[in-house]
């Protein structure tokens, strides 16, 4: 499992460490806080623990900067800088690796930044990940990926990515309980399973069969989700990111969405979301057992140097700042003000 990451003069970091949960990490924070920037930063480390690839050149694929020059990925400065990331991740056994890259923002190509701490014992220890971003690719799943393989088009590692897991053929064997349990859960929301034929993608229910896109995209997201599971993506020493999963989602939905992430965390995913919804983080409150890990980490810029940094707590009613309770006070403050009016007339 990850258990931390570091963040020296890198994208909107100037220097950041982030301790994580071995089972639920919420990311919360203003816009520009750089949410998003964590989890991929984090699934990069993850991603090539299993294929192998440079952690440098998965890093730019990830972010994707102008002109694919990783360099640009060191914090803005006037002057010539240097940066660096470090992901810590504690094996099976307990021992502790890390991976660290360094770059200057000169460097132009992955090549010619410095990989150090264990590489090696990193990628001799796979791990599955998967990375669910705002955006869906579901609809768009045919011909994507070999269109990503032949042509320079302006997408991030992580879109083709989650296509090819969705792609993945089953697990050998039956499927356990708590995984079908999880599989019917998501079945009752979606009244449906998903099926796939020829990369198209399917919603399958008493009606017919339903392509993606004219499904809803919330059911789309619920979809992706049962597909991870179903395929033994989603298994114990797993790692799931997903970037706000609320966007699209009904609200009413979010119950099932989150008791199903409860459910993976205690068979053992570590699991990272980012969100500014507030219904999610009430759900989590509501949901989580005393057993439960979670973490809510709140990144806000501080008043005196404009820089990030984060608080973590374990209690949802501890997090501060909390820009999404505070917004919502907000509302409540002006609608009694808007009653009011009137009143003293």
């Amino acid at each position: 499992m990850l258990e931390k990451i570091k963040f020296e003069k890198f994208t909107a970091f100037e220097k950041l460490e982030v301790k994580f949960s071995p089972g639920v990490n919420i990311f919360v924070g203003e816009n520009g806080t750089g949410k998003t920037h964590i989890l991929k930063a984090a699934y990069a480390a993850c991603d090539i623990a299993k294929s192998k690839g440079g952690f440098a050149e998965k890093i730019n694929n990830v972010f994707y900067p102008s002109g694919k020059q990783i360099g640009r990925l060191v914090k803005r400065s006037s002057v010539s800088s240097n940066g660096s990331l470090e992901v810590i991740r504690r094996l099976d056994d307990g021992k502790k690796i890390a991976l660290r890259l360094s770059l200057s923002n000169h460097t132009t190509k992955p090549d010619k930044a410095k990989i150090s701490g264990s590489p090696k014992a990193w990628t001799e220890s796979p791990m599955e990940a998967a990375y669910i971003p705002v955006k869906d690719m579901m609809a768009n799943a045919p011909g994507f990926r070999s269109l990503y393989e032949e042509r320079e088009i302006h997408f991030e590692e992580i879109y083709v990515d989650i296509i090819r897991k969705a792609f993945l053929p089953l697990l050998k064997g039956p499927t356990d309980k708590p995984r079908k349990q999880l599989l019917e859960s998501l079945q009752e929301a979606m009244d449906g399973k998903v099926v796939t034929k020829n990369e198209e993608f399917f919603l399958r229910s008493k009606h017919g069969e339903l392509e993606f896109t004219l499904l809803a995209e919330g059911f789309r997201k619920m979809g992706l989700l049962w597909i991870l599971i179903q395929n033994g993506t989603l298994l114990n020493g797993s790692v799931l990111f997903w970037d706000e999963p609320e966007t699209n989602l009904n609200p009413r939905l979010m119950k099932t969405v989150v008791g199903i992430l409860l459910e993976l965390q205690r068979l053992g995913v570590q699991i990272f979301l980012t969100t500014h919804d507030y219904v999610i983080l009430k759900e989590f409150d509501l949901q989580a057992k005393k057993d439960d890990n979670i973490l809510f980490h709140s990144l806000y810029r501080t008043k005196d140097t404009g820089e990030i940094e984060v608080a973590s707590t374990d209690d949802y009613l501890k997090l501060s700042p909390n820009a999404i309770d505070d917004t919502f006070g907000s509302i409540v403050d002006r609608e009694i003000e808007k009653s009011m009016e009137g009143l003293g007339k």
